[in-house]
């Protein structure tokens, strides 16, 4: 996996233009027919049936540094766009091209000459609000280092920094271009060479047990998000914070670090971030329940409109977290 790191600080007048030019508002396809090869064409009409996208580009840079970061993008890689010392926004690469003439007309062109020619179809965008300061640990990046030019981290980094913006796998591309070293030339995907069951070292969760009786003993057997009575086998302590992010001292914070949530749909659907839970306990849901009938169904009828008795002061700042890493609060070009 890989994810580009675009730095695009919206204070900046030009660049808070740009954005609401081309990531607020879809770019239509047909406006600029005359600028988008027919290849290029025939693949955005492929992926954004609408036959709109939301786009970004990169400028190659003054010696061309930027070229072979960019080129390194595949359909599906991430794309987290920092600014004013935040990742705010995150999503998935669609399609990359290089078209100079479409960027110039969408955006003009830097002071020094240069246009963001480097362009890629996004989808999936939302927004999120991650503090440098934790890019920098999953990283291992110095205490000052910021997001200074277009960034593309691949390997275990891009891993740690995909659970630390819960950024999934995009699943949904066309199976008419896959990747080459995953699929067969027809497009299906091929088995893993070898076995499929492997040994591995984990780390145990010392302290789940022990957080799940001290839950239950706490919550009654009440699921915190759609409030059903259930025996514990159907009840999970749902660490609000991911566990993974959680400092040592915030996992021994049995009283406020987590909270039961059910089996039946509602754990998987805070997982996910399709409902959140926000200051002063309503549920929130969101938007990217709109492309997920079953799902917007199942939560009309179990968890709308609920507050949770989970939400205290105490356990705000978990639940905060989990608003600004997890929740799907979907970026929509108009």
């Amino acid at each position: 996996m890989r994810i580009a790191l675009q730095p695009a600080g919206l204070s900046k007048p030009s660049v808070n233009q740009h954005f609401q030019d081309t990531i607020e508002t879809q770019v239509p396809f047909a406006a600029h027919r005359d600028l988008l090869s027919p290849d290029v064409h025939k693949e955005l009409r492929k992926r954004f049936p609408r036959g709109k996208a939301q786009f970004w580009g990169a400028t190659p840079g003054t010696s061309g540094t930027t070229v072979g970061k960019w080129a390194k993008l595949r359909p599906g890689d991430g794309v987290l766009f920092y600014g004013d010392h935040h990742l705010y926004l995150a999503g998935h690469v669609a399609l990359t091209f290089r078209n100079e003439a479409l960027a110039e007309r969408l955006w003009q062109r830097t002071d020094n000459g240069l246009t963001w020619e480097l362009m890629f179809a996004l989808t999936d965008l939302r927004n999120i609000k991650v503090p440098i300061t934790e890019v920098r640990a999953v990283l291992g990046w110095q205490d000052r280092a910021v997001v200074q030019g277009f960034t593309v981290i691949d390997g275990d980094r891009a891993e740690r920094l995909a659970d630390l913006v819960d950024l999934d796998d995009m699943l949904n591309l066309p199976a008419t271009s896959p990747g080459p070293a995953d699929t067969t030339p027809s497009g299906t995907t091929t088995p893993p060479v070898g076995p499929t069951d492997e040994t591995r070292s984990t780390t145990g969760r010392r302290e789940h047990r022990a957080l799940k009786r001290h839950l239950v003993r706490i919550g009654g057997g009440v699921c915190g998000l759609c409030g059903c009575t259930l025996p514990p086998d159907f009840l999970i302590a749902a660490h609000i914070k991911k566990r993974s992010f959680c400092s040592e001292d915030e996992r021994k914070d049995f009283d406020n670090v987590g909270m039961l949530a059910c089996f039946l749909g509602c754990d998987s659907l805070f997982e996910h971030g399709y409902i959140a839970v926000n200051t002063g306990g309503d549920i929130l849901i969101s938007n990217a329940v709109d492309n997920a009938p079953d799902v917007a169904k199942f939560i009309a009828e179990h968890l709308q409109g609920r507050t949770t008795t989970w939400w205290n002061t105490d356990r705000e700042p978990y639940y905060a977290w989990h608003r600004n890493h997890v929740f799907k609060k979907l970026q929509r070009g108009k």
